[in-house]
């Protein structure tokens, strides 16, 4: 064996080091790789059946909310109803009550009028 043979085999060993060196960080990226496959498979897995819960929930409430609006639209009516009726009780039995208050008004200052004030009957 010569010096050349030496440094050539010395030379291959070298890069078979190098070689084993630069593939562990490859065979870790690899593992990398196969881990994040799986997480994707497995999140994928239990996303469709939370999508699907969650499209019949939206279902669901619209439905419900269909239901509040018919509600408030009846409430809404029951109100206007409520609001015409006040005014017309109002308008049927105020003026009348009104002009009765005014009449009774007038009928006591006449009594007054005929009757002596507590002031007067301490004067005399």
């Amino acid at each position: 064996m010569s010096g050349g043979d030496i440094a050539g085999l010395i030379g291959a060993g070298v890069f078979a080091i190098l070689v084993a060196i630069i593939a562990l960080p490859l065979i870790k990226l690899g593992r990398v790789f196969d881990e994040t496959t799986v997480a994707i498979r497995e999140l994928s897995a239990s996303v469709t059946p939370l999508l699907a819960e969650t499209t019949e929930t939206l279902a669901q409430t619209n439905a419900q909310l269909a239901r509040v609006d018919t509600i408030t639209s009846n409430v809404a009516d029951a109100t206007g109803n409520i609001s015409a009726l006040v005014a017309l009780f109002a308008a049927t039995v105020g003026g009348p009550l009104i002009k009765l208050a005014g009449f009774t008004a007038g009928l006591r200052a006449a009594f007054r009028v005929g009757r002596p004030s507590a002031s007067r009957r301490e004067r005399a």
